[in-house]
């Protein structure tokens, strides 16, 4: 499969991102997680490809995309701006397919939140819908304990630590998370020159500086946070999923409890889930095949 690289560019920004498949079909546009790039999606684009124009950019702070500073610029709002400028660029006048993953996936709820007509259907895979993650991590004592590297993240000596020993401790998450055979050292040497860019690593970790998501410490009583958590305080109807919805989780996440589950369908009207047993978090590098299969009956039942 012929993977083609180029760069999206406007005023306001410029996004690296790799196409496979034809051009006149129809756009998936697929975004990556934390700590991945657009290499995140490699494993299974040309299975994605062969009915799709499947895109994967490197989204704000990632691999060869712009790295605005500051914290601010990192909020899912601008994230959201990003791809709905790459996607009116490649996809002006056509509703496209919306894939994340990871991080990727609360880009893709939001977009689907604020910009459902651009939506063809949305797709996430071990991903999570904002207020589903927030009440799990405080209600879920084994998610809010999953959950505690994201404080260390947000920490100011978090960058310095990710970076050392040649990246050791960012490999060491993605085999934390679950099961990672298919890092080769190939992989793992593309992942370290995605990482090594000048403020790469900061930029990264500013995702979880802005974001909203509240993270307590292990023992603090749930009922002491009432009244203090940002993500409830958003309208229920700004947070709704009104176009097709299909989830796809690997039931051996170990950063995602299936507790992140519970709630969606208050959300998503038209949802599907379907669970792969035995699969982690890194499912589109697990599974490709398999989550290529799911999404394509999934999608030709859209049709049918």
């Amino acid at each position: 499969m012929e993977f083609t690289s180029a760069t999206f560019r406007d005023d306001a920004r410029h996004i690296h991102y790799v196409s496979a498949g034809d051009p006149a079909d129809p756009l998936m546009l697929c975004l990556h997680g934390f700590p991945e790039y657009w290499g995140g999606w490699r494993d299974i684009m040309p299975h994605l490809a062969q009915k799709y124009r499947v895109v994967a950019p490197d989204q704000r702070g990632f691999g060869k995309s712009f790295k605005p500073e500051g914290e601010a610029a990192y909020q899912t709002r601008h994230l959201v701006a990003d791809m709905a400028a790459l996607a009116d660029h490649l996809s002006p006048d056509r509703p496209f397919i919306l894939f994340g993953h990871d991080w990727g996936s609360a880009v893709a709820y939001s977009f689907a939140f604020s910009l459902a007509h651009r939506l063809r259907a949305l797709i996430v895979a071990n991903g999570v819908h904002p207020y589903c993650f927030q009440k799990a991590i405080i209600d879920d004592p084994e998610q809010r304990a999953a959950s505690q590297y994201m404080t260390f993240l947000r920490s100011d000596r978090a960058e310095a630590v990710m970076r050392e020993n040649d990246f050791a401790r960012t490999m060491n998450m993605i085999s934390g998370f679950s099961a990672a055979g298919w890092m080769s050292d190939a992989v793992k040497a593309d992942y370290r020159e995605a990482w090594s860019g000048e403020g790469t690593m900061q930029a990264m970790l500013n995702w979880y500086r802005s974001s909203p998501v509240l993270v307590p410490p292990v023992e603090q009583p749930a009922s002491e946070l009432q009244g203090s958590v940002p993500v409830y305080a958003i309208p229920k109807e700004a947070l709704r999923v009104k176009v097709p919805h299909l989830v796809v989780w690997g039931d051996a996440d170990e950063a995602l409890r299936p507790t992140c589950l519970d709630g969606l369908d208050r959300f998503a009207a038209d949802l599907t889930i379907n669970k792969v047993a035995g699969t982690g978090h890194w499912i589109l590098h697990e599974r490709p095949a398999e989550v290529s299969e799911i999404v394509d009956e999934w999608l030709a039942g859209l049709e049918g």
